[in-house]
């Protein structure tokens, strides 16, 4: 076919667009094509369509609409498109004199309520926030991150709305996100909210003053906002450098909490929030709070006195439990404390059922990984360890486990699992998650023998069980990749993908069910009105457990939320068993 007759045919095709167009202009009374826009921006034209992408509007232009020609520029009916090189892809027009003429630009329709919006240019400031969000790992919360100011928050002097400066958190401004997360956490901790209704008449912690030092996100919040209504007046500090919810802190601070805990704080800020917490003029705890014993640590090193007013300890984590329990054996405990860690509510639920969800969501987060067919090992089968093996399990990777005690491995086994030394497995592995509560489970030995590209990572609640420190020599490259992951390069080019610096993984770099964490919250809120309520001499200076009937009682606040009914016991049935009909329905000794 000549290039007079296609050029004749598409002159006939474009004057009959041109004759639509304007009839659907004089047929409308508002712009043409308004309700095709959304069409048009979301589905992308195909090579040789009519409809051609525009460059972008130059600062100062008007924004250009779509499919609004302007007739009297036009070219004639009697030329052809193709593309130009010299106009690095343009259009052009070739005539039938076989001459080449620029395409003319296309008028485009104004639409008054766009012009405002795309005219639009983030500023510098704008601009160099929105690289950081993208850049940032997607584990930093909207607010926790979205400041340029780089400023040690000990080095700022903040007030919040009435005028209250003693706390020491990232940015005051943050208040309002925070609040909106502790109330979608109130949402989920059925059984706080409810011990606030049913005590804060009675006010049990009256005159209670809880220092505190456990992970700073919105879950403590609704703690400790319990706790504030039940009567106990709260200082609080972060146990954790790497857990703590900027905004959350700053809602709290807000509400008029001493809170002293930021994310991303040094070894030295560490230590200086807590002491800020104890020691204040005019004001003594009498009540410890505590989730790794560097609170109860710190206060016997450096204010030994003050236990002469505490009443108290309660002591959530493993970690934590075992430095009591050292101190009782040695002799140095002179205040009772309660082990909530091995409560049954915080066994059974908290580090198995929180842990095997919050597993999957810290490695994902932080590393993109996909569990299928990826070879692992977790060091240590307790509750902490069975939830992570089970939820990888689920994902379908292989997972191997390292066990020191023979229950625990027995269980193992019998879970499907094989049981390994670390040494066995480490040169083959691909992901090593320690969940043991002890120290140097994983030296340089094992370190230096992974493969290239091994994630390691720990799921307990201390940064001792990596040996993090070894790794920190001159032959060695640390590397940021993103918000708490790091590249540890060797000589040879071998990298391993180290997860925050050896730290909890779920609370350093995601988060964990709110409803599990409801369970734990409120176990420790009902051994704190134990033991500041209990009279003289019914505790001597040990470690004791929660009471069974406790445990059932927050077991039994939770099962509203799923509808669910007890069976009660017939006096007969009681009587067989022993038991009273409401319970205690487990002997104290059971776990």
């Amino acid at each position: 076919m000549s290039v007079q007759l296609v050029a004749a045919k598409m002159a006939e095709v474009e004057l009959k667009d041109v004759a639509a167009a304007k009839q659907l202009a004089a047929d409308s009374p508002t712009s043409p094509i308004s309700a095709g826009l959304s069409l048009a921006r979301n589905y992308p034209h195909e090579a040789g369509s009519s409809v051609t992408a525009e460059p972008s509007v130059k600062a100062g232009e008007s924004s250009p609409g779509l499919l609004a020609p302007n007739a009297a520029k036009m070219p004639q009916a009697s030329a052809m498109k193709r593309p130009d090189p010299q106009q690095n892809g343009g259009e052009a027009f070739v005539n039938r004199d076989g001459t080449v003429a620029e395409a003319p630009r296309l008028k485009k329709i104004q639409f008054a309520d766009q012009k405002q919006e795309f005219n639009k240019r983030p500023s510098k400031i704008g601009r160099r926030s929105l690289s950081r969000s993208i850049s940032q790992s997607s584990t930093d919360s909207y607010s926790s991150d979205s400041s340029d100011d780089e400023t040690s928050p000990r080095d700022k002097q903040q007030k919040n709305s009435k005028g209250n400066s003693d706390f020491c958190i990232k940015n005051i401004k943050q208040a309002d996100f925070g609040r909106r997360e502790i109330e979608i956490a109130e949402q989920e901790m059925p059984s706080l909210m409810a011990l606030r209704k049913r005590a804060q008449g009675e006010k049990p912690l009256a005159g209670a003053k809880v220092v505190g030092c456990t992970h700073i996100t919105a879950q403590t919040a609704v703690l400790m906002e319990t706790l504030s209504a039940l009567g106990a007046q709260c200082r609080w500090a972060a146990c954790n450098i790497y857990s703590t919810q900027n905004e959350v802190a700053a809602a709290l601070a807000e509400g008029g909490f001493s809170v002293f805990a930021w994310k991303g704080e040094s070894e030295d800020d560490f230590w200086w929030c807590i002491d800020r917490c104890v020691n204040v003029e005019g004001w003594q705890p009498n009540m410890i709070l505590d989730d790794g014993g560097d609170l109860t640590h710190w206060i016997y090193k450096k204010y030994p006195n003050m236990f002469k007013k505490i009443k108290g300890i309660v002591e959530e984590s493993v970690t934590g439990v075992h430095r009591l329990y050292q101190l009782s054996k040695a002799g140095k405990l002179c205040v009772p404390a309660m082990n909530v860690n091995d409560s049954v509510t915080k066994q059974k639920f908290d580090n198995l059922y929180c842990c095997r969800e919050s597993i999957l969501d810290g490695l994902k987060r932080t590393t993109d990984v996909m569990f299928g067919g990826k070879q692992v090992v977790v060091c240590g089968y307790g509750e902490v360890g069975k939830g992570c093996c089970a939820a990888l399990k689920a994902m379908g990777s292989i997972v191997y486990v390292t066990e020191i005690d023979p229950i625990c491995a027995l269980q193992a086994c019998m879970d499907g699992f094989r049981l390994v030394k670390l040494n066995e497995v480490i040169r083959q592995v691909d992901i090593v998650i320690t969940c043991t509560g002890n120290k140097n489970v994983v030296v340089r030995e094992n370190l230096d023998r992974m493969k290239n590209g091994c994630i390691v990572c720990n799921m307990g609640h201390s940064n001792t069980e990596i040996d993090v420190a070894s790794l920190r020599t001159p032959e060695l490259t640390w590397e940021r990749v993103r918000s708490q992951v790091d590249h540890v390069i060797w000589p040879d080019g071998k990298r391993i993908v180290l997860l925050a610096e050896g730290r909890l993984l779920n609370l350093s770099c995601s988060t964990v069910p709110t409803f599990v964490l409801s369970i734990t919250a409120t176990t420790q809120a009902l051994a704190l009105i134990e033991l500041y309520n209990a009279p003289d001499g019914r505790y001597k200076q040990d470690v004791y457990l929660l009471p069974k009937k406790m445990d059932e009682y927050v077991a039994s606040l939770h099962l509203p939320t799923f509808d669910a009914h007890l069976t009660e016991l017939s006096d007969e049935q009681a009587k067989y068993l022993g038991l009273n009909k409401n319970g205690p329905f487990k002997p104290n000794y059971y776990r």
